[in-house]
């Protein structure tokens, strides 16, 4: 057994199969379309965790192989979340939420001496931030998008009464968007009461007294709050803003919500709907 908590033998493996075919067992009879989705996540889980374990001697050895590493986790967490928000190819701007609050956080805490400048402390530290901010960006995308479409007619109910673009998409779609942030914060607000977090128990079986892990937890919880917020906030900026939409948004739409970044009513600030105003690909 070792210094872990887990068993690694065969009845792990037969553990975690179970869990995969019960999962997409219960979303293919219920109709919930993720029975397949389930499976390959499972599979690319498996494939990469085990090359990063492989690996991740020599990456955090070294300073510039794990500054590249926390590089593709930017990548891949952008082209993740701009996929959850949209299909469009818009969606590249999710890098801009997921990379804007997690760099600096981090550098903060390396010069401010929170955190050691080394591969083994950064790169957790890193992929707890990118991955949190990647998972509310995404929600809080999808979740403007949605409503931005589903409540058209009180965007342009906004419009009519002399708002500009970006503030009456603003007013419909940020109530749900902010809806990103429950997770974070419920576990911020029921950590040790309901789940001892992954950073808390890796600590203590590393060796760490309960304190010390305690309070790297705490760190954690409350950076990832902060981070999410960032996010969440610049995600709907974008959406607002229209720089990120559907493919195939009608036009109308598109063109209400990127009137305000194009300025293109500069002599008034009532917006016109008029469908020759710019694309929104235009930049």
């Amino acid at each position: 057994m070792g210094s872990t908590n887990v068993i690694i033998g065969p009845a792990l493996v037969v553990a975690m199969v179970a869990a995969v075919l019960v999962a997409a067992g219960v979303a293919r009879a219920t109709g919930l379309g993720t029975a397949r989705q389930t499976v390959v996540a499972a599979v690319r889980a498996t494939l990469q965790l085990g090359v990063v374990s492989l690996l991740i001697g020599a990456i955090v050895a070294s300073f510039w192989f794990s500054t590249a590493f926390v590089g593709v986790m930017l990548v891949v967490a952008a082209r993740t979340g701009g996929k959850r928000m949209t299909d469009d190819r818009s969606g590249w701007w999710a890098a801009l939420p997921i990379a804007l609050a997690p760099l600096p956080v981090v550098g903060g805490l390396v010069l401010g001496g929170v955190v050691p400048p080394t591969g083994i402390a950064v790169i957790p530290m890193a992929g707890i931030l990118i991955g949190g901010t990647m998972t509310a960006s995404a929600q809080a995308g999808r979740r403007a998008l949605d409503e931005l479409e589903a409540r058209r007619g009180e965007v342009e109910a906004a419009l009519s009464l002399g708002l500009l673009p970006r503030d009456a998409a603003m007013l419909v779609a940020k109530g749900s968007a902010a809806q990103a942030l429950v997770p974070p914060m419920d576990q911020t607000r029921t950590v040790g009461l309901v789940t001892l977090p992954g950073a808390f128990v890796g600590m203590l079986l590393g060796g760490a007294t309960p304190v010390e892990a305690g309070a790297v937890q705490l760190l954690v919880l409350v950076m990832l709050l902060a981070v999410a917020t960032v996010a969440v906030a610049v995600t709907v900026e974008l959406v607002c803003r229209g720089l990120v939409r559907r493919t195939g948004e009608p036009a109308q739409i598109v063109t209400e919500r990127a009137h305000y970044r194009i300025g293109t009513n500069s002599s008034s600030n009532k917006p016109e709907l008029s469908a020759g105003l710019g694309s929104p690909s235009t930049m």
